[in-house]
């Protein structure tokens, strides 16, 4: 460039995208939103040995309002889908989900009237681990997931998620039930997890 030719190697030019975009997949402000048996795969991917600083989101926040990292982290019934739904909506732009495990992804083995069956019925996600629980190898391949997402997104053209209506239903009205519209996720697959496994091949089918 010819900056750079100028003033030698004190200067370096790069996009604006670049620069933005790798301060954002350095410093994820996490919100864990725990609510099932995955909490305890949670807590063990961030203790020291699994070292969650390199990824610049070793320090979860407890506001949402502090927050750009959404980990919705266990089973999701239909009395909390709303809080979860107001945490998101509470939540600083711009912002991110990961769907943290099998229950959070598909509702698990848990199909009754009482489970929402993936929380992208209510708000849009980026990222799906699947697993019962998941390893923390999983989640940390889905925060490397999370960063190549964010590194190719555009700053100054920033397209905003597909957003589900929010509302959620019962087992018995699954018809009125508005279909996951989000395009922009990114999965996780465990082979042994078939249910979370055909959710996927269905959002890359477009159907």
């Amino acid at each position: 460039m010819g900056l750079e030719s100028m003033f030698g190697s004190g200067v370096v030019t790069s996009k604006l995208n670049k620069v933005i975009n790798w301060g954002r997949k350095y410093s994820f402000f996490p919100f864990p939103f725990v609510t099932a048996c995955c909490g305890m795969e949670f807590m063990a991917t961030w203790g020291s040995h699994y070292d969650v600083a390199r990824f610049g989101a070793e320090f979860p926040r407890f506001s949402p309002r502090q927050s750009d990292l959404l980990m919705v982290v266990g089973t999701v019934n239909h009395k909390i889908a709303p809080v979860m739904k107001r945490v998101y909506d509470q939540m600083c732009e711009p912002k991110w989900v990961i769907a943290f495990g099998a229950c959070a992804s598909s509702g698990g083995f848990y199909r009754n009237y009482a489970t929402v069956q993936g929380i992208d019925r209510v708000i849009p996600v980026d990222v799906y681990i699947a697993g019962c629980p998941p390893r923390p190898e999983a989640v940390l391949e889905g925060l490397m997931l999370l960063q190549q997402k964010v590194d190719g997104e555009d700053v100054l053209d920033r397209s905003k998620p597909s957003l589900v209506d929010g509302t959620v239903y019962s087992e018995n009205h699954l018809v009125h039930i508005t279909p996951p519209v989000n395009t922009r996720a990114e999965a996780v697959v465990d082979a042994h997890d078939s249910q979370a496994l055909h959710k996927w091949q269905g959002f890359k089918s477009g159907n």
